[in-house]
């Protein structure tokens, strides 16, 4: 069977976009998504610095920059998603994706990556803060004490640095990276298309 894996940062706005319009993709063509959540900025840091100086030469550019909320817009809309421009962004994101596993280990890893999604993208709420994200999963269906104690465990720090340093090995570059049957790469939320044809293809239609 075809693999559909998933490497995704819950603080991407394009990749909240990406996971929304993944699923009834991998439902169409009767896939089961291997989920991978990674740590962007790790990625960022050791493969694409060059990045921070685009992104803020973009932002520092007024006609960039406001076409560039547009068009984020017109995607959210496409998408049926509600998507804001946290004052904060980018948050500090290491303890919400540590939280995948520890969601992952209770059963509820699409649930929790989904609130964790609506809150920093739609409620514009800082997933950074431990009380913050405690209550993000509870709503999600965890403890949240259990939770923060969870997502301080070795094992789950290992477990996020593991996925990062397997997408860099792969050639990832980014958020959200998406593979088809291990070494057929694509990037960013734009490339679902090309995913989709993929996917078609290896299904015969």
């Amino acid at each position: 069977m075809t693999r559909l894996e998933f490497f995704y940062d819950l603080t991407s706005p394009w990749t909240y976009l990406a996971f929304t319009g993944i699923r009834p993709m991998a439902e169409r063509y009767g896939l089961v998504i291997d989920w991978r959540p990674h740590l962007v900025g790790g990625v960022f840091n050791t493969v694409n610095q060059e990045l921070y100086a685009k992104r803020e030469a973009a932002f520092g550019n007024e006609r960039i920059a406001k076409y560039a909320l547009k068009d984020l817009g017109d995607w959210a809309r496409l998408r049926g998603i509600e998507i804001s421009w946290p004052s904060f962004h980018p948050a500090n994101a290491v303890k919400c994706m540590r939280g995948c596993f520890v969601a992952e280990e209770a059963g509820v890893l699409l649930p929790y990556s989904q609130a964790v999604f609506e809150a920093y993208w739609g409620r514009m709420e800082d997933v950074s803060d431990e009380a913050v994200l405690a209550q993000i999963a509870a709503g999600a269906g965890l403890d949240g004490e259990a939770f923060l104690t969870g997502i301080a465990r070795q094992e789950v720090k290992d477990k996020l640095r593991a996925n990062t340093e397997e997408l860099i090995a792969r050639g990832g570059f980014g958020s959200p990276t998406i593979f088809i049957d291990e070494d057929d790469m694509y990037f960013g939320n734009d490339r679902l298309p090309l995913v989709e044809a993929a996917l078609k293809a290896r299904a015969g239609q």
